[in-house]
């Protein structure tokens, strides 16, 4: 390989390299969610699924779980649905909220 060959290699690989960075879902723990929190209480399945770490088999435990047992009373409440620990928590506890000004 020549030396400028290797220059513009590499210029490409960074290039590549930033574009996935700043994709959007590159990372696995960057958020999901947009603008505003998610309602735990009220939101559907396919709401929470925009949080990080929250699939289909997830998000339909916390609804199962609301239903089950009433609403959530505080967002540290969503430890108790199977599959959401703490590390899982400490991810999306700023992405979600069990209502106004809680």
């Amino acid at each position: 390989m020549t030396g400028g060959f290797k220059k513009v290699l590499a210029a490409g690989l960074l290039v590549l390299m930033g574009l996935m960075v700043f994709s959007p879902g590159f990372a696995q723990n960057q958020p999901k969610a947009g603008p505003g929190k998610i309602n735990i209480n009220t939101a559907s399945a396919a709401e929470l699924q925009n949080l990080p770490r929250i699939g289909p088999k997830v998000a339909q435990r916390i609804v199962d779980y609301r239903t089950q047992n009433g609403p959530f009373k505080k967002i540290e409440d969503i430890m108790k649905v199977r599959g959401i620990g703490e590390k899982v928590f400490n991810q999306i506890k700023d992405l979600i909220t069990v209502g106004e000004g809680k």
